[in-house]
């Protein structure tokens, strides 16, 4: 008698925990209990209701896991870029289709971005050739679609490993989506690994085998690449040698100066700056302070004291081919000065920065005219003062363009801004250096006129100046050596003017 209870106390335990389950709102109260006996004397139990109602609460119970499981949280980005990677390091086997697999089976429903690519990357600085079936398993991935950003993040992996067979293998595997940021990833990493032969290699088959455009930007990207880290030899017989089909322009010849100087060599900078100009071509800022810092670091190393002499002469170069300087000029002096413990120096040149920041320096005196045109119609003419026109005149007379500074000087008094004793000292030592003395007479009595007091000095003639006295031709026979030196000459003229000049209306690239 004493099972029968407690059988009727399992059925009522079962039948609780189905109604609760089947509705969380109602009670045990208002659920009816249609199996109890009516009569307590007969405790029989009904063989089909026991096996229906014990079957009862096994499917409730299987499917609270379900529930629980769909329900998971989804993980962030970085999160899921950690455990991307920890799979790639602590993969066993890193052959390529064994780590495909596992991220396939791991992260099925995944949809990757190029920033949880590289962050994978860099995470998985270790993972080495593991990383291959990372990219296999994103090419396999529907919701993925590799671009050429994404590409040079393999590439770039890749290439700081050194393993350039691999970075061969992952631009093969994606040949339709290379473009420029791969073919950059690829030419940096293999000129910082000392193998710039090799990136000349890839320039030359990289249309036929990866498919990435052969133009002039991808040329000029070797180049500055090559001359960035110093290999300007390769860099310079890879010019020369596609002349015929991409002929270079003046940044070109810029980067290669620069290549040269990178690499110490002076003599090879001047040879090819030399070359340039006897080929129609000018030198910019860019290579002039290249030359300048290679200079520079040459007398630090060799002769201390002869930089300043060595450094004047590039000056002077700049200032007589009409180059004009910029920050980066003043920039290597002040930090080579700094190097060898001139500071003063160094701080005066800091401050007589502001007379050499004009376009009259530049001999550009058409642009500087305009750009004062252009500042009074704007409403800045106010800052045109007396100190700033003073300024443009000392640049002017220091280039020698006195026409010019007398144009200047004209505008200053329409301006309104009276010259003082300083301008007309500077106008009239320059007039008379000049062999220009009735104008320079004629500044005097002006300054007198206005009441400025000026006074008489003695000023010297510059010998280049003065009026030569023509000497008398004779009228003599020529000799055959004379004859045939001049014949020579005239060969050579001739032969120069079939060098390939640039086109008239070809600007610089920068």
């Amino acid at each position: 008698m004493r099972s029968l209870p407690s059988l009727q106390l399992r059925r009522l335990l079962l039948l609780r925990s189905l109604s609760t389950s089947a509705s969380p709102s109602s009670t045990f109260n208002q659920t009816p209990i249609p199996f109890l006996p009516t009569n307590p004397t007969r405790h029989t139990p009904n063989p089909i209701t026991t096996s229906h109602f014990l079957s009862l609460p096994r499917f409730s119970l299987t499917s609270k896991p379900f529930s629980s499981s769909s329900s998971s949280p989804t993980l962030d980005e970085p999160q899921l870029a950690q455990s991307i990677s920890s799979h790639l390091l602590h993969q066993p086997q890193p052959e390529c289709a064994d780590v495909t697999k596992t991220l396939q089976s791991s992260f099925p429903n995944v949809t990757p971005t190029p920033s949880l690519v590289l962050s994978v990357l860099n995470l998985s600085a270790e993972a080495g050739r593991a990383v291959l079936g990372f990219n296999q398993w994103l090419i396999h991935n529907p919701r993925f679609d590799h671009t050429d950003e994404t590409l040079s993040y393999f590439v770039d992996y890749f290439g700081r490993r050194k393993d350039f067979k691999a970075t061969h293998d992952v631009i093969l595997s994606s040949r339709d989506f290379a473009g420029p940021k791969t073919l950059a990833a690829s030419i940096d990493r293999l000129v910082r690994a000392g193998r710039p032969a090799q990136a000349v290699s890839m320039f030359e088959k990289m249309e036929e085998e990866y498919g990435i455009k052969r133009d002039k930007a991808a040329l000029r990207l070797v180049v500055e690449k090559l001359c960035e880290y110093g290999f300007a030899s390769n860099a310079e017989k890879m010019v020369k040698g596609l002349v015929n089909e991409f002929f270079p322009d003046e940044y070109m010849c810029d980067l290669l100066i620069k290549g040269w100087c990178v690499d110490g060599k002076l003599d090879e900078a001047r040879r090819l700056a030399g070359e340039m100009y006897r080929g129609g071509f000018e030198i910019g800022t860019s290579a002039f302070n290249a030359i300048l810092d290679c200079v520079c670091k040459l007398c630090r190393k060799k002769d201390p004291f002869r930089l300043h002499s060595e450094a004047e002469q590039i000056l002077v170069d700049m200032d007589y081919h009409g180059v004009p300087r910029n920050v980066e000029t003043f920039n290597v002096l002040i930090t080579n000065l700094c190097k060898i413990r001139k500071t003063n120096d160094a701080l005066n040149l800091f401050h007589r920065m502001g007379e050499w920041g004009s376009l009259y320096q530049a001999a550009r005196v058409g642009e500087g005219d305009e750009m004062i045109d252009r500042m009074k119609s704007a409403g800045f003419g106010e800052a045109l003062d007396k100190k700033a026109y003073f300024g443009f005149l000392k640049i002017l007379c220091g280039i020698e363009r006195i026409d010019h500074a007398l144009s200047v000087f004209k505008k200053m008094k329409q301006d309104g801004c009276e010259p003082g004793i300083k301008t007309y000292d500077l106008l009239m030592g320059k007039l008379f250096a000049h062999n220009r003395a009735d104008r320079a007479t004629a500044l005097f009595n002006e300054a007198q006129k206005k009441g400025v007091p000026v006074t008489h000095k003695t000023y010297q003639v510059d010998p280049k100046y003065l009026k030569q006295p023509k000497a008398k031709k004779e009228n003599t026979r020529e000799t055959l050596p004379e004859k045939m030196a001049r014949k020579r000459r005239r060969l050579k003229q001739i032969r120069l003017s079939f060098v390939k000049k640039p086109k008239k209306g070809m600007r610089r690239a920068y």
